[in-house]
């Protein structure tokens, strides 16, 4: 059986042993050299489910190591990319193919860039989903004869057992990209891994961040749902990024309100402070970024952070067909209550006194004690020390 024979039974049979798109990529392209097929820069172009990604890129050129590129919302709408030659294959699903010998000014600049690089033909195929969604994969070569019909027609050839492997690594990547987007990476990865029966829950320890917005009630009443949904969007933006850069994850919004952990293994109680003075960097940021967003908006809005380090239970609760992956508690309990006292004490922050002992000394300073509802005995809080003591 020759190269390509070959490699058209390997995708037919799901690309065995390739765990990743760019394996995928470079098998080809290795491939079809070794068939004699003057390949010298092979692209794929697949769009995707995410919130701020629409699609990826994976480049493959002779010695380098396959890149990924992602395709941002904007760019996709840009003329760099809508008019390119990727851009007519995706909207017509027709095959695009230039000698690049005699170009001009009016070409587009990808195909100037190429011909800049010496390459002499560049040829976009069609990928198709069996959802009729076009993808596209490109080709490229320095050969002076350019391709020879033959080898367009063995690359050609290639496209329906591509489409399908394509499709599968695409839809495993869209499950990841949406469980990432509504459960979390964690949550995530133990959705996809088969943790999935009622009941299926594992007890962690956790730095437990919980945050409210001011005045929401108020604040809803007194603008439309739409303005709401906006200023919710803004308030949870100030949140997110700051969580994750830290190690957070982010496991639930409650109305205004925002249910976050940051992991820390028992009984490491170093990991236990780093997650802590982490936990407390990403409050740092959070209102930092409350401040650039209060400075350009017509209404100010302001909310308290609770943070406290305990046990809790992990994993999923629900009915028998409707479940949902969450963290429960009596920590989860503590940090929503300890969040009801930010705005009693003056503070935008308060934290635990099991979390104060995990922090440095000079970040902290303690409150009092204080009756918290369906909590036992009172309880020792602490605040951030600073001059301004809301923000």
């Amino acid at each position: 059986m020759d190269r390509m024979a070959a490699l058209f039974e390997w995708l037919l049979d799901g690309a065995p042993g390739a765990s990743s798109a760019p394996q995928v990529v470079e098998r080809l392209a290795l491939d079809a050299r070794a068939a004699e097929i003057p390949i010298d820069r092979v692209a794929v172009f697949v769009t995707t489910l995410h919130p701020s990604i629409v699609g990826r890129a994976f480049y493959w050129r002779p010695g380098v190591p396959v890149r990924v590129a992602e395709l941002s919302a904007q760019a996709q709408k840009s003329d760099a990319v809508r008019l390119s030659p990727v851009g007519e294959v995706w909207r017509t699903g027709v095959e695009f193919r230039r000698r690049l010998h005699d170009l001009t000014p009016a070409d587009h600049a990808t195909l100037r860039e190429l011909a800049a690089e010496n390459y002499s033909d560049f040829v976009v195929l069609p990928i198709v989903f069996t959802t009729g969604q076009v993808h596209a994969i490109s080709f490229a070569t320095q050969h002076a004869d350019g391709f020879a019909e033959a080898q367009l027609a063995a690359l050609r050839r290639l496209l329906r057992p591509l489409a399908r492997v394509t499709e599968i690594f695409a839809l495993r990547r869209i499950a990841s990209n949406l469980l990432d987007t509504y459960v979390g990476h964690s949550a995530g990865e133990r959705i996809l891994a088969g943790r999935i029966s009622r009941g299926d829950i594992e007890t962690i320890r956790a730095v437990v961040w919980f945050s409210d917005l001011r005045g929401f009630t108020e604040i809803a009443a007194q603008q439309a749902p739409r303005e709401t949904i906006d200023m919710l969007n803004e308030l949870f933006e100030c949140q997110v990024p700051a969580i994750e850069a830290r190690g957070g994850e982010v496991l639930k919004f409650i109305g205004d309100g925002l249910l976050a952990i940051f992991p820390v293994p028992e009984l490491d109680t170093d990991m236990a402070a780093a997650r802590s003075v982490a936990a407390l960097d990403a409050v740092d940021a959070a209102f930092a970024a409350l401040a650039v967003r209060n400075a350009a908006a017509a209404r100010e809005i302001r909310f308290g952070v609770a943070l406290h380090v305990g046990e809790i239970a992990y994993g999923n609760i629900g009915g028998a067909s409707r479940l949902d992956f969450t963290a429960i508690g009596a920590a989860i309990n503590l940090a929503a209550r300890l969040e009801g006292l930010t705005a009693r004490v003056g503070r935008s922050l308060v934290v635990s006194e099991d979390f104060a002992a995990h922090v440095p000394a000079g970040r902290l300073e303690e409150l009092g004690a204080f009756e918290l509802k369906g909590v036992p005995g009172p309880q020792r809080v602490f605040g951030a020390i600073t001059a301004d003591r809301e923000h």
